[in-house]
């Protein structure tokens, strides 16, 4: 049986976490090990359910409870469980910013304990390296590519947008709940030489003077490779690049200088992926 508890007023305590708390509030840097996220959309909840994410409760819109398969599925997984399932008129939940876009359905999930990022590439032979990529939508963007392409876990510098951030999350399709993923600490410094001491080469993703084309047979051939991305705005650090085994660029047509470094993440992570 589900827990369903109907909601009239906009103003309802149950509804803060979702309509009220700021993203500071749900990562709760003072007490992370009680930090949330949201996740939106029934495709989106669900891998974060498949990833063994532990939810506290659910907003859902009464309309799409009672005739969306999609919904449906995935609430008949909260069955017997306790998890209190919040259900309000769309009217209500209009008044909750960006619910339009959410396909009716809201889950509050606890965070977990991030890995140390030594360990989580253990084992693992193409790695994607954020650096600074602050827009949500790019890093959403660039986990899905990550997934898409064969990538075995991704890493993000302190100045990288969330990976369960509601939009990255939502944009990933629920990717960030299937890649491998942590920060790096401090970077490049300890970072760059943890990556060393594992054996993976570095390749920058940059336009320079001595970038060599993303089919170069050197790349291809590296047993251990990190893919290094940009922020939106400078792109790379110089010192960043400097400390690269190799600068990359994706030969350009037509007087275009550069793309978006989410669509550039998907043509590097293809050409360089590694055949299992």
């Amino acid at each position: 049986m589900l827990n369903i508890i109907e909601i009239n007023n906009f103003n309802a305590p149950e509804l803060d976490v979702y309509a009220r708390y700021t993203e500071a509030q749900l990562l709760n840097k003072d007490r992370p090990e009680d930090g949330l996220f949201i996740a939106e959309s029934p495709k989106v909840i669900g891998r974060a359910l498949d990833a063994g994410y532990i939810p506290i409760s659910v907003l859902v819109e009464k309309k799409q409870m009672e005739e969306n398969e999609e919904t449906q599925e995935v609430l008949a997984r909260f069955e017997n469980t306790g998890t209190s399932i919040f259900t309000a008129e769309f009217a209500v939940l209009t008044q909750l910013t960006g619910f339009k876009l959410t396909r009716g359905m809201l889950c509050a999930l606890k965070r977990r304990p991030l890995e140390d990022f030594r360990k989580l590439c253990e084992g693992k032979n193409r790695i994607a390296i954020l650096e600074d990529v602050m827009n949500p939508t790019n890093v959403g963007a660039i986990f899905r590519s990550a997934a898409a392409m064969h990538m075995d876990a991704v890493l993000l510098t302190s100045g990288c947008s969330n990976p369960l951030y509601r939009r990255a999350s939502r944009v990933s399709m629920g990717t960030v709940f299937q890649i491998p993923w942590t920060f790096t600490g401090d970077w490049p410094g300890e970072g760059m030489e943890q990556l060393n001491r594992l054996g993976f080469r570095t390749a920058a993703m940059a336009l320079s003077d001595d970038s060599v084309s993303i089919d170069d047979r050197r790349l291809m051939a590296e047993e251990k490779l990190a893919v290094i991305l940009g922020s939106e705005g400078d792109g790379l650090t110089e010192t960043t690049i400097a400390r690269c085994d190799y600068t990359v660029k994706i030969p350009m047509y037509h007087g275009v200088d550069s793309l978006n470094v989410a669509a550039a993440s998907a043509v590097a992570f293809w050409q360089l992926r590694k055949e299992k």
